[in-house]
C-alpha cells in the first residue's frame, strides 16, 4: 500500500467507498487533512484505493488488491489488568499480527464476565482498527473474544512462550503469553511447544509485543543470524 499518502482509512465499501462520522472527524479535526488531500482508504480485506479528501471521498484509481502476507501469524494472550489489553491490541495491529487472541490461562488474575467481554471486545476491535488506520493496513486483524487456555493450544502451530524454550520460528506461527504470575505446571504439561522471547524476564504485556514483533520481523525476513547471513 502506498505509504506516501497523507492519510489512510477504512470503509465499508471500496467500490463507493464514505467515512464514518468520527474517522472523518479524526482526519479533519486530529491529523487536520484540509479538503483536496489524497488518503488512502481499504475495506479490511485487502482491497484499497486513493481518495481525494472532502466533504464526500473523490476515488482517484481503480480498485487495487494486496495479498494477506504468509503464514498467518496469531498472538495469544492472558488477560492483564487496567488498559493494558489495550496497549497489546494496539501494538499487535501496528507490528502486522493477523490474529489477536485474549484467554483466561489458570492464574490469570483478571477474568472478565459476560458483560466485560462483549463490552471490551467491541473496544478493542476499535483500538484494533485506528492502530490499522495509523500504520496504513490493508487488512484488518482478527481480534477474537475471550478463549480459554485449552482452545488455544489447539490451534496448529502454537507454542508457549516460555524463558525454557527455543528460539522463535515460523513453523510455530502462533504464540501463546502467559499471565503475570507464568504457566502453572499443567499448562506446561501440555505438551506444547516452548518459545524464547528475550534473554530477560518480560512483563506479560511486554511478552505479547515481542512477540508480534518477532514474528513479525521473521515474516518479513528483517532479522540475520549471528554470521550475518538472512534468517
Amino acid at each position: 500500500m502506498d505509504s506516501g499518502a497523507k492519510a489512510h482509512a477504512f470503509v465499508d465499501a471500496i467500490d463507493a467507498p464514505d467515512l464514518d462520522d468520527d474517522d472523518r472527524h479524526h482526519l479533519a479535526r486530529v491529523l487536520r487533512l484540509r479538503d483536496g488531500a489524497v488518503i488512502t482508504v481499504s475495506d479490511g480485506h485487502g482491497r484499497w484505493r486513493h481518495c481525494r479528501f472532502g466533504a464526500s471521498l473523490e476515488a482517484l484509481d481503480a480498485v487495487a488488491f494486496d495479498e494477506r502476507p504468509a503464514p498467518e501469524l496469531t498472538v495469544a494472550f492472558a488477560l492483564v489488568k487496567a488498559n493494558r489489553p489495550e496497549l497489546v491490541v494496539q501494538k499487535l495491529t501496528e507490528l502486522g499480527v493477523d490474529r489477536i487472541v485474549p484467554f483466561v490461562a489458570a492464574r490469570s488474575v483478571v477474568r472478565w464476565d459476560d458483560v466485560q467481554r462483549r463490552r471490551n471486545r467491541e473496544r478493542l476491535a476499535t483500538v484494533a482498527r485506528m492502530a490499522a488506520m495509523q500504520s496504513r493496513r490493508a487488512w484488518l486483524p482478527d481480534v477474537e473474544p475471550v478463549a480459554t487456555f485449552d482452545d488455544v493450544v489447539r490451534r496448529p502451530g502454537v507454542a508457549l512462550a516460555d524463558s525454557a524454550g527455543e528460539p522463535p520460528s515460523l513453523a510455530l506461527p502462533c504464540v501463546a503469553v502467559g499471565p503475570e504470575g507464568g504457566w502453572s505446571d499443567d499448562e506446561r504439561a501440555a505438551g506444547v511447544p516452548l518459545v524464547r522471547l528475550a534473554a530477560t524476564v518480560l512483563r506479560a504485556e511486554t511478552a505479547a509485543i515481542a512477540a508480534g514483533a518477532v514474528l513479525g520481523a521473521l515474516r518479513a525476513g528483517l532479522t540475520r543470524t549471528r554470521d550475518g547471513h538472512a534468517e
